[in-house]
């Protein structure tokens, strides 16, 4: 018996970016109406406001971004961001004042 493949379907390839970002956010249980942000790490961005005469082998103009050679994506679940503000001592202790 033979059978056909779909023009989609392949075979021994490594799965594609998408694919993998799929499956690992398939297997976190994130869903379609979680938001999701993508951010990029390991960049900088020059804070230095350079002269006319700079040296434009070293020094970057100001707001001017690097990346890195160790850049890096992470991908964010805004939507499961277990965020909390902090909280006074007094909230912490109900009824303890600063003479106790």
């Amino acid at each position: 018996m033979l059978s056909k493949m779909d023009p989609d379907e392949r075979i021994l390839s490594e799965p594609t970016l998408v694919e993998q970002v799929n499956r690992i956010a398939e297997d976190l249980g994130w869903g379609s109406s979680d938001q999701i942000v993508v951010e990029i790490g390991g960049t900088v961005i020059s804070g230095i406001h350079q002269g006319d005469d700079y040296n434009k082998k070293w020094a970057t103009p100001y707001g001017v971004r690097k990346y890195n050679k160790d850049a890096f994506i992470v991908i964010k679940n805004q939507t499961r961001d277990p965020f909390e503000p902090s909280m006074s001592p007094e909230d912490l202790k109900p009824g303890l004042t600063d003479t106790e």
